[in-house]
Order: structure tokens, then sequence, then C-alpha cells
């Protein structure tokens, strides 16, 4: 696969990983028409290493304090096990349906565009609706919210609907005010996407030639980059401009590919 392409595609990965309209559905639109082929969508899928290195990067300090903090710290506790939970549902639907989703919804290239378009249209009526936030800070979400956010959070199994615009439009409407329900999505992304990492890396170990483990390489390298940027600001922009401008670009490539397909297939 030429390195352009390993490298547009990575780009394109860490750009939208945390931002809502679906990185997932971005990199396989482009990959299906730069003609980019990978066994099993496993490149796609193993690149998002890089996001997740890009947040434990950005978290680090953050994350190294929680650590400590956890063995006495009861808000600390809650809050992991908030996390823990909201990733559950994630975990048993999509070991249970990783074949369907690959083969099949992966494989569809009209369904995302539709997916882009319509989660376009969620986000900005979402944006404008006057919510009464009762959460302000990721800390405070109970295991009861997180579980809610959590089963929203499968929806994102379908390619176009976008992981963190499900977890965070969900979190939204449940009381989290648009900051912390980015910053949710922020922590609920590393194990849900370890753990797509690793179960995928299992399933696909076999398929993979030594080009390809160089190409997923370069991708999570570039991935990462990419995501370190948009991880380090994305929370100071939604706070300041709210996420119209994600929907709008959703409605954007999402029209633009439907018409692309249905014109040169």
């Amino acid at each position: 696969m030429p390195t352009w392409q390993v490298v547009l595609l990575g780009l394109i990965e860490g750009l939208t990983e945390f931002i809502p309209v679906s990185s997932t559905g971005h990199v396989l639109l482009a990959g299906h028409f730069l003609g980019f082929d990978s066994p099993g969508k496993t490149f796609e899928v193993l690149i998002q290493l890089g996001a997740i290195l890009a947040i434990l990067t950005v978290y680090s300090a953050r994350l190294l304090t929680m650590l400590l903090a956890l063995p006495s710290d009861p808000r600390t506790q809650r809050f992991v096990v908030a996390i823990l939970v909201a990733f559950l549902p994630a975990a048993v639907i999509g070991a249970l349906g990783h074949s369907f989703i690959k083969s099949v919804l992966f494989e569809t290239p009209m369904l995302i565009c539709i997916m882009l378009i319509l989660g376009g249209i969620v986000l900005l009526y979402v944006d404008r609706m006057p919510l009464q936030p009762t959460v302000h800070d990721a800390m405070d979400f109970t295991p009861a919210l997180a579980f809610k956010v959590g089963l929203i959070q499968c929806l994102a199994m379908i390619p176009g609907v976008s992981r963190s615009g499900s977890t965070i439009v969900g979190a939204m409407l449940l009381g989290a005010d648009k900051r912390s329900a980015a910053e949710f999505s922020f922590f609920l992304a590393m194990p849900t996407m370890a753990g797509a990492f690793a179960y995928d890396l299992y399933k696909n170990w076999s398929r993979l030639a030594a080009d390809d483990v160089s190409s997923i390489a370069l991708g999570f390298v570039v991935a990462f980059i990419a995501g370190v940027i948009v991880v380090r600001y994305l929370l100071g922009f939604v706070s300041r401009h709210g996420y119209a401008l994600f929907g709008w670009w959703r409605l954007i490539v999402g029209s633009l590919g439907l018409g692309a397909l249905i014109v040169v297939g």
C-alpha cells in the first residue's frame, strides 16, 4: 500500500478520533475512494492505538494523580468504577458482533454516508437545545449515568455514527455540560479503544503480512501526532463554540460521499 495513503489515513484517524464526526467512517470512506484495502479492515482498527496513546500522553499527569489517589479517595474510586461500567456494554456487544461489524457494516459505504448525515442533524439539534446541565465535571459522573452513556456508545458499532459523538450527545442529554461530556468521552475512549485494538489484533494477527505491520506502524505514528494536537485543544474549543461546526462537517462529508457513491460507485 502506498506510503502517502497510509500517512493520509493515519492523519484522518488522529484528527477525527476525538471529535464527534466518526473517525472510522472517515477512514473507511477515504479508503474506499482511494482503493485502499487491508485484510479484514485491520489497518483501520489497529491505527487507533496511536489515538489511545495520544490521550495517555496528554493526560499522563492527571492519570498518575488519579492512580495515586485511587486507594484512598472515594471520588476517584467512583469515577474509575463509572468508566469501567460505561465500557462494559461495548465490550460485550463488540465481541459478540465483531464478525458482522467488520464483514458487513464496515463494507457498506452508503450506510456510512447516511449515518454521517443523520448524526450531523442530531448534533446540530442537540447543540441548540436549551439544556440545563447538572453535571459540570467528568469526575462527577455516577456509575448509573455512566452505564447509560455506555449503552448509547454501542450505537457507534455502526460506522459513521461516531463513538465520541454518541457518548457526548448521550451525556449532554442525560445532564452533562459540553466540556464534561467531551472529557468523559476521552476517558471512556481509553478502555474502549484499547479493547477494540486487542480483540481485533487477536482475531486477525495471522492474516497480517510484514508490509501490513509496517503500514500499521506508520499509520499509528501519524495518528498519535494528530491525536495529541486534537486532545490538547478540543475541550477549550467546545467550551467556547459548542459542536455545531462538527455537525455541519458531518453533513458536508456525508452528502459529498453519498453523491460520489451514486455517481461513481
